[in-house]
């Protein structure tokens, strides 16, 4: 791979990164450093501020305060470096829907100057392998949620990016979909290169990851290796109720009047 980062490096490095909006803070200081080679969760509940880190990591949104560097280059100093070293898939995927399916990656692709043989030769491959060749004529407004997912990912893809970024990229996904996507992803960890994605399923960052960060209220309250993070947590999803301080929370204890079919 063409520039990759060698394993054992940080392919993102964040230092005293904070985002508040209006009173509300989302990002609270934060400091990361995700290795580079490894496929890399970024677990918390809703509303932790994983989305807000991930757009000021991948230049979509401006910090208040703090640096961000990929693959050892500033994203703000350097945004031209960075963006052609990253390849992102959004929360709440937009995309040019009045286009096909190959339409768009050979857009996608000589808007990042490939040539236009090798744009249509890695179109063709990724569309077999993401199971949409049968679709790639159909028009992406008429995609369901799943093929939507796996055309955004061919297209974060088709440039051989160094670090993927990925917000919630099997939330609302069928199974079948979501085994393609992962195999890809997996396929693309083995060469060397670095998956970041964010989730609120920990049996799904259990099963693919081998780092991980969890976040909470904005803070970074753990980060590292999986067995570093789940201690002697018997699953992750454990160690990560204890971590974010819900363990023991009885939700039902106030609800006497629900269940039993009586007003």
């Amino acid at each position: 791979m063409e520039g990759a980062v060698v394993v054992g490096t940080s392919a993102v490095r964040v230092q005293g990164l904070w985002k508040r909006f209006g009173q509300q803070v989302a990002v609270a200081g934060i400091d990361l450093e995700l290795p580079a080679g490894n496929f890399i969760g970024l677990v918390g509940p809703n509303g932790a501020g994983k989305t807000t880190t991930l757009s000021m990591v991948t230049g979509l949104l401006r910090p208040d305060q703090g640096s961000v560097e990929v693959v050892g280059h500033d994203v703000w100093r350097d945004p031209v470096a960075v963006k052609a070293r990253i390849g992102v898939l959004p929360e709440g995927l937009r995309l040019f829907e009045r286009l096909s399916g190959r339409e768009l990656l050979s857009y996608s692709g000589r808007l990042r100057g490939l040539p236009g043989n090798e744009v249509d030769r890695r179109a063709t491959q990724l569309l077999d392998v993401l199971d949409l060749a049968g679709a790639q004529h159909k028009l992406v407004v008429d995609y369901s949620t799943g093929m939507r997912k796996k055309i955004g990912l061919a297209s974060a893809l088709l440039h051989n990016p160094e670090v993927l970024f990925l917000d919630e990229p099997f939330e609302g996904v069928d199974p079948v979909s979501a085994q393609t996507i992962r195999g890809v992803l997996e396929r693309y960890t083995a060469s060397g290169a670095t998956v970041v994605f964010s989730s609120h399923v920990m049996e799904l960052v259990e099963s693919l990851c081998d780092w991980v960060a969890v976040m909470a209220a904005g803070r970074i309250r753990a980060q590292g290796t999986l067995a570093e993070v789940r201690g002697e947590a018997p699953t992750l999803q454990q160690a990560f109720l204890e971590l974010v301080g819900a363990q023991g929370r009885d939700a039902g204890s106030h609800l006497d009047w629900l269940g039993g079919g009586s007003r």
